[in-house]
């Protein structure tokens, strides 16, 4: 893992966020798992610029080239993780593990109880890859609306529900 930082997110990086999330997805878009299925377009970089707005987010920096983030966004006394990509070149190095821990580091460190994400529960790079972390599937949406909201707006969108889930992360 030599040669990688992690910096909390600027506003200029939100360019750099769009083409690093097009790349990952490419990887969703060629799994034979999803064939047929809806893959949801990826954020614009206007998008990105607003959750970095909300200074929480967290770029993966190579040779101070933006390679990964953590589009992240405060929800009360608790983080989502609107977003983890990392561009295919520099995926299975540890990118995405060094961005959960920073991730974690922060949230602890300013006080939040907990961390949430939505993701597929059966591709190995989604809720398998989470819960090497600590995150637990979430049953009961009950006083997480943004929770069943993100949930309610990938079965709008027609991805297959059945395989999406919400994961959760205690903080200690």
């Amino acid at each position: 893992m030599s040669g990688y930082n992690i910096r909390l997110a600027r506003p200029e990086d939100a360019e750099a966020f769009h083409r690093v999330e097009e790349d990952a997805a490419s990887l969703l878009r060629e799994e034979p798992s999803l064939a047929g299925t809806v893959i949801p377009p990826t954020a614009s970089a206007a998008d990105h610029a607003r959750i970095i707005g909300k200074g929480r987010s967290l770029a993966a920096l190579y040779a101070d080239e933006i390679i990964g983030f953590a589009a992240i966004r405060t929800v009360g006394r608790e983080l989502h993780l609107a977003e983890l990509s990392v561009v295919r070149a520099h995926q299975r190095c540890g990118v995405g593990s060094l961005l959960i821990r920073a991730m974690m580091i922060d949230a602890r460190n300013s006080g939040y109880r907990a961390i949430t994400l939505n993701t597929y529960r059966d591709i190995p790079w989604n809720a398998p890859f989470y819960a090497r972390f600590g995150f637990v599937e979430v049953e009961n949406f009950e006083g997480r609306e943004h929770l069943a909201e993100s949930h309610e707006g990938a079965a709008a969108l027609g991805m297959p529900m059945e395989r999406r889930c919400a994961m959760i992360c205690f903080l200690d």
